[in-house]
Order: C-alpha cells, then sequence, then structure tokens
C-alpha cells in the first residue's frame, strides 16, 4: 500500500548554456507514494516558490508517456530506472523513505543544457527534416488495402515507428550516438513501400545530419535498448547500415 515518504533530492541547478552548473539539495517531506514523479518536482517547486527562490526548470507536456519531454536522468538512468516507462510514468512507490534521488539533465554533446534540466532536443528535429518523411502527391486518397503489406512488415514497422524521439538513446550512450533514433525512423519508413521510393537519399542524408550535429558513433553497447522507453530494439541499427551502405555502393 501507498505510503507517504521522505526523500532527499540533489537537483542540477544552471542558469544558462555557458553558466557553471552544481548540485542543489532539497528535502521534500511527505510525499505520496502514488504521485508521479514530475508531480513530485511539481510540489518541490511550490515550496521553492513559497520560500521566495527560483523554482526548477524541467521540460514536459503530455504526461503520458507520448510526447518525450520529460527526458531527465533520474539515478543514474534515463526517465529513472523503471524500464519502458517515461519519467512522467515513473512513481514514487519505486522510492523508499529517507532515499537520495540524483536528478540531471541529459548528459549529450547533442542536447546543450538550456537551463537546470531542461535541454535542448531541437536536433532530433533537424535530423528528421533532413529526410525522416515520405513524399507524396496530395489527391485522391487510396484504399487502405491498395498495396499489400505483409504484416511482419507491417508489425516492424510499427515497433520502429513507437519511438518518441526523447533522446533516451543518447543520453545513455557512452559515445553519445543517436543511431538507434535515425535506425527507428529509417526503419519505420524503409520497411513499406511508400517509403523505398526515398530510401536511398533519407538514410545518407539523415547520416550527415546526425554527424553534424554532434552526436557520436555507435559501438554496440546495447545501452540505448535498455534504457529506451519504448522498448526499441537495437535491431534497427542493423537495417540502418545495410540502408546506408546499399545507398553508398549506389553512388
Amino acid at each position: 500500500m501507498d505510503k507517504n515518504i521522505n526523500v532527499t533530492l540533489k537537483v542540477w541547478r544552471q542558469k544558462g548554456p555557458k553558466e557553471k552548473g552544481r548540485f542543489e539539495t532539497y528535502q521534500l517531506n511527505n510525499i505520496f507514494q502514488g504521485a508521479s514523479f514530475l508531480e513530485m518536482l511539481d510540489i518541490l517547486n511550490e515550496q521553492l516558490i513559497k520560500e521566495g527562490k527560483d523554482p526548477v526548470v524541467f521540460d514536459h507536456d503530455c504526461r503520458e508517456g507520448i510526447c518525450g519531454m520529460c527526458s531527465l536522468y533520474i539515478n543514474g538512468h534515463p526517465h529513472g530506472a523503471a524500464t519502458g516507462a517515461t519519467t512522467c510514468q515513473l512513481y514514487m512507490r519505486r522510492f523508499n523513505d529517507g532515499d537520495t534521488i540524483t536528478i540531471e539533465p541529459w548528459r549529450s554533446a547533442g542536447f546543450p543544457i538550456i537551463r537546470d534540466l531542461m535541454v535542448d532536443r531541437s536536433a532530433y528535429d533537424k535530423i528528421i527534416q533532413a529526410g525522416g518523411f515520405v513524399s507524396v502527391n496530395t489527391g485522391g486518397v487510396p484504399d487502405a488495402n491498395a498495396i499489400a503489406i505483409p504484416k511482419e512488415d507491417a508489425d516492424l514497422a510499427m515497433d520502429a515507428a513507437a519511438c518518441i524521439g526523447c533522446g533516451a538513446c543518447a543520453a545513455a550512450c557512452k559515445n553519445g550516438s543517436a543511431m538507434l533514433f535515425v535506425s527507428a525512423k529509417v526503419s519505420q519508413l524503409a520497411l513499406l513501400p511508400q517509403g523505398r521510393v526515398e530510401a536511398t537519399r533519407r538514410a545518407k542524408a539523415m547520416v550527415a545530419k546526425m554527424d553534424e550535429l554532434g552526436f557520436g558513433n555507435c559501438t554496440n553497447t546495447g545501452a540505448c535498448e535498455a534504457e529506451c522507453p519504448k522498448n526499441i530494439s537495437i535491431s534497427n541499427i542493423a537495417r540502418l547500415n545495410r540502408e546506408f551502405i546499399s545507398a553508398k555502393l549506389k553512388d
């Protein structure tokens, strides 16, 4: 049964991208274990505001595990130790009375800190803009069953499309690699006939943009898959490599 607990928070505070950051320690008492992690941070900010202090800046939107904005490094894990869940789906029942919780922003060259726990994740948007789309003629809408797609391919494409672009993969990777994200976005299109038309250009453009934005290379440690809140498989990285090599050979 859920109960109220007391926790100590070590929170990263940084006023701006070029400012020197530091950890600050806060004590929170009587936190209901049924509260979500972000609700706990709301309570912390209410306490700080009452004390005349600046609230902790953190990113959030849907709080339903869909938007990917709740990008926090909690006790050494992106989104916390819960598997298959985002920060907003993490509940305080995961913690015990008297625990110390360390909260940091994403640590990646591709995600510069804006303030406190908020990072600039627009690099992923730029990678998508480089090729993560399908160009189609807008006219009469064809019947959904007009193009036959094997169920296995459709299932794999849907699994890849579950990626919410939160950045946990790059944050977990010792190289700061965005390969799992890029491979998921390439896979969801490469597996379908609609995506094959631009497949060659897509693979080259997205990998080039990833490299340009400062993300590292993949060395197959598997940390990205282990920490991904949507359980995206690293088999997509193998598919991305095949797509990229095929595109280069065609050149």
